[in-house]
């Protein structure tokens, strides 16, 4: 039967009947308004957007309720723009200046709007235009530009396909309790639709390109989060498969929501420390629902959306002390802005180049872009009075960089000093490991740093010279190679030897086939997406130390990263079946 990959967003399994929406745009037509109507165009603009606000604001208080405060944020965002004058007022400049209805100036000026977010080179940002789709939904709702698809009233329990979903769609559907899962076209996994998707427990695949072309209203389908699969019509081989996944995935589920206040060690008393990575603050509190005992990895270039400026001294504080405050005593490790390769900012300056990932990004763009740079730090210092912050430089690659960032460093800190503010002294610094050279040179880096991160992500990318968003090499992208594993043993070996701490951020950490490796290879501190993190402890809990060696042992004799993950799944079903 037809089997479609994307990316899966929210783990589990269901199977059912599909309904197929239909999500693509729809058109306003071209108005021109005469001159005695364009104040009343204009007044209908103005209650349109209060309108609009009221019922966000009417929704995100219901649906705080159901899913909690953090998660109900999401749509501050639309709330507060449509709060802000200035759309309206540029709204209404392009009906008196062109007399064009209030729809149609709507629906010009949304799409341009969105278009800035589509055109950014950041997936993270691109699927930022999905929340502008939603707040123009409900714009052109209320000047009566686009009739309203009723999602609510579902009758029977169904599987929904659709070109995309926007975050309002998403809650609107749950609400149904109709709603068993969903896959899209399109989509990605730092879409607000997405952390909806995740937080809800609500199984669903997206970036699927296709999908509603196989798929019509009616068919079976499988939507497997936990694998990013849909299968269309699936034989009785494959139902009963599927159906028997998705009873364990829940007694997995289960299972580990009993280990949520159980701590991470080995059956032999080895501790391990597990934490969250995040992109925005609003995940904070996933991660320690799952059981994460600090923040590993801030990434903060969701500070750095809007493109026509960018973010001050003091926006940047207020953001990073509230992401503290909230962890209580627990420990927040910012890493400072990764921008540039695929995230550039249009307030930045940056030119075009023939190899974006090997040119002026991350650290090397801080260091030339030093008030930039020392916005940042300051803010950082500055919320280090209220927690336990830590900083971390991405992309270090050789030692003078980090010294130069570290010298930045201190300049900043004295600044405030005599200016009177408080912070943390001696806030500990730390660098991401995301290349071969920094990886050869841990031992001279661990030195001069109060701990290090393995960014595997990145490390796997330069290491296998293979760009991890070129399908046509994506095969070649793999955390077991041989080489990346030897790197990353090196890279613990060094920081041990040097009493720096050292811990695992990229994706392989948050992967159960590689914890018990990873534990073997002397790594004791991991940090992950928030929802991984039961699974690696159900892991963590299941071997002993003189396991994770074993295997760590045998691993490192391997040639080929076939033999790595026969071998690792094997290890893995030994201690927890078919997870």
């Amino acid at each position: 039967m037809p089997l479609k990959r994307g990316i899966g967003v929210s783990s589990g399994v269901v199977i059912g009947d599909a309904l197929v929406l239909d999500t693509e745009e729809s058109r306003v037509p071209k108005r021109i308004v005469p001159p005695d109507a364009i104040q009343s165009e204009i007044a209908l603009v103005d209650r349109a957007f209060e309108a609009a606000r009221v019922e966000v604001s009417a929704e995100r208080t219901r649906f705080a309720e159901r899913a909690g405060n953090e998660l109900a944020d999401i749509f501050g965002f639309h709330e507060r723009w449509l709060a802000d004058p200035k759309p309206r007022r540029e709204i209404s400049l392009l009906i008196e200046s062109k007399q064009y209805s209030a729809p149609y100036a709507i629906s010009i000026f949304m799409r341009r709007y969105r278009r800035r977010f589509q055109e950014m080179g950041s997936p993270f940002l691109q699927e930022r235009a999905k929340d502008v789709q939603d707040i123009e939904r409900r714009l052109l709702f209320h000047v009566g530009g686009e009739t309203r698809q009723d999602i609510q009233s579902l009758e029977e329990p169904v599987v929904i396909i659709a070109h995309d979903l926007t975050p309002s769609q998403l809650v609107e559907l749950e609400r149904s309790k109709r709603l068993l899962g969903f896959a899209t076209d399109a989509g990605g996994t730092t879409s607000h639709t997405a952390i909806i998707a995740a937080g809800l427990g609500i199984p669903a695949v997206v970036g699927l390109e296709d999908i509603t072309a196989h798929v019509s209203s009616g068919d079976t389908v499988v939507v497997d989060g936990l694998h990013g699969v849909v299968v269309i019509n699936p034989d009785t081989a494959q139902r009963e498969g599927y159906a028997a996944e998705a009873i364990h995935l829940n007694e997995v589920r289960a299972t580990l929501g009993e280990l949520r206040d159980l701590r991470a060690e080995t059956k032999d008393g080895i501790q391990v420390e597990l934490l969250g990575n995040i992109e925005f603050p609003l995940e904070i509190e996933d991660c320690i629902r799952n059981g994460a005992t600090g923040i590993g990895l801030y990434r903060t270039e969701f500070l750095f959306m809007d493109e026509n400026q960018l973010p001050s001294e003091e926006e940047q504080y207020e953001a990073y002390r509230a992401a503290v405050e909230s962890l209580g005593n627990r420990p927040l490790v910012i890493r400072t802005m990764d921008l540039g390769g695929d995230k550039c900012h249009r307030a930045g300056g940056w030119e075009l180049e023939k190899n974006p990932f090997l040119g002026l990004r991350s650290i090397r763009y801080s260091l030339q872009n030093l008030s930039m740079f020392r916005a940042q730090l300051r803010a950082i210092v500055r919320a280090s009075a209220y927690g336990d912050v830590r900083v971390m430089f991405p992309l270090i690659s050789r030692i003078m960089e980090l010294r130069q960032a570290k010298f930045v460093l201190s300049l900043v800190t004295e600044e405030l000093e005599e200016e009177g503010y408080e912070y943390r002294s001696n806030i500990p610094v730390g660098v991401m490991v995301e290349t071969p050279a920094a990886a050869i040179c841990a031992r001279e880096l661990a030195r001069e740093c109060d701990f290090m991160s393995i960014g595997t992500n990145d490390l796997i990318q330069y290491t296998l010279a293979v760009d991890r968003g070129n399908e046509r090499v994506a095969q070649l992208y793999t955390p077991a190679d041989p080489s990346v594993l030897r790197l990353v043993r090196r890279v613990v070996r060094d920081a041990d030897r040097a009493g720096t701490q050292v811990s695992l951020c990229g994706e392989m950490a948050g992967d159960p086939l590689f914890t018990i490796l990873l534990l073997g290879m002397g790594l004791r501190t991991f940090s992950m997406a928030a929802g991984n993190i039961p699974r690696v402890k159900k892991i963590i809990r299941s071997v002993t130390l003189s396991d994770a060696i074993r295997v760590r042992r045998r691993v490192m004799t391997f040639e080929t990263e076939r033999e790595v993950l026969n071998y690792l799944r094997d290890e893995t079903r030994r201690v927890w079946g078919d997870i």
